[in-house]
């Protein structure tokens, strides 16, 4: 068959065989390692999408009425409102067959004329990234780190892998400490963690949540964002009566994680007690057609020869640009990624 009459057929057939074209586009994204699965309305039509290493490419077209029994499919599965077109909508379902097992995320939204859309953000276990970093040694920072107490920060774009890094750290750590993750959604359903999500409607924001999970005396929060003062400040006390925060903020580099964090209130005395690393990441293709992610990183030793003195040279640190420069000359990365990521 055609993809188009194939598609076809399964939509006569009905609900099992919807199920079937479901997962034939799961699978092809999960063969990708997509981090994302997109259903825009377009004219007439459905464009489905997927963003493999932040570029987007149409995956499949299909008709308005098959695109929406898809969505609906979708929906259902994630235990969301079916008959709501309209209104903002969040869901999760974990993706499982004989080969994978995959947290879907989902976020349902619909235009000013009634037209849904629908994204599928896959999040995959730790198995499905093993050597999956350029650099061991860069891990191994970041694991020292996490037998202390006090701050690491991670930062990146979308789709960089952060919750992943924060989520392994965190694992390796679960078996003899209490941990907790506070995240506005759930990104990664993890058994061992207590995990809360940020409900602003019932007064449940990150801050909130961080004074009621304190209570409880974990030894290790992951906190999904610190997006402002109140957040921040309650996060570097937590660091300071020694616990150990795992965090993302929204930076373009180290050097701008230290800014934003000076922004929401937080003190270069504060810094200096508490950071243990800064780790901007980002996911870089490589010549053999995976990924693998690269750090650049601020130990909380140097912050001050590196950035309170204002020792900065660059978007990025000189470490970031070396090691680049070394998976290009071993052929790890092409020309292409070489240019793409040497400013981050």
């Amino acid at each position: 068959f055609r993809i188009k009459s194939f598609f076809a057929y399964l939509y006569i057939r009905g609900g099992e065989l919807m199920k079937k074209s479901v997962e034939i586009l799961l699978q092809e994204a999960i063969s990708l390692k997509a981090s994302d699965i997109f259903f825009f309305p377009k004219n007439d039509r459905y464009q489905i999408k997927v963003n493999v290493l932040g570029t987007n490419r149409i995956i499949k077209e299909c008709s308005k009425e098959f695109g929406g029994q898809l969505i609906n499919y979708l929906k259902f599965q994630s235990n969301m409102a079916v008959s709501e077109k309209r209104r903002p909508q969040l869901g999760s379902w974990i993706y499982s067959d004989e080969k994978n097992e995959v947290f879907c995320r989902l976020s349902s939204v619909g235009d000013f004329l009634g037209n849904e859309s629908l994204v599928v953000r896959l999040i995959f276990p730790s198995t499905f990234f093993e050597e999956n970093y350029f650099f061991e040694e860069q891990i191994y920072t970041l694991q020292k780190a996490c037998i202390k107490n006090g701050l690491i920060v991670f930062s990146g774009p979308m789709g960089s892998g952060k919750t992943t890094t924060m989520y392994n750290l965190a694992r390796k750590l679960a078996n003899e400490k209490h941990v907790m993750s506070i995240e506005d959604p759930i990104e990664i359903y993890e058994p061992n963690f207590l995990q809360l999500q940020v409900n602003n409607k019932a007064q449940m924001s990150y801050s909130e949540l961080l004074k009621v999970a304190l209570r409880h005396h974990p030894d290790v929060f992951l906190i999904g964002e610190i997006r402002d003062n109140m957040t921040a400040k309650v996060a570097i006390n937590a660091a300071l009566s020694g616990h150990l925060i795992l965090t993302t903020v929204h930076a373009r580099n180290v050097y701008g994680v230290y800014q934003r964090l000076k922004n929401l209130g937080i003190s270069d005395e504060e810094l200096q007690q508490t950071m243990q690393v800064i780790s901007y990441q980002r996911l870089i293709p490589t010549i053999d057609g995976r990924a693998k992610v690269l750090f650049d990183q601020i130990e909380g030793k140097d912050l001050d020869k590196d950035i309170i003195q204002g020792n900065i040279q660059s978007r990025m640190t000189k470490d970031w640009r070396e090691k680049l420069e070394y998976c290009y000359l071993n052929n790890w990365i092409n020309k292409e990624s070489f240019e793409t990521f040497i400013e981050g």
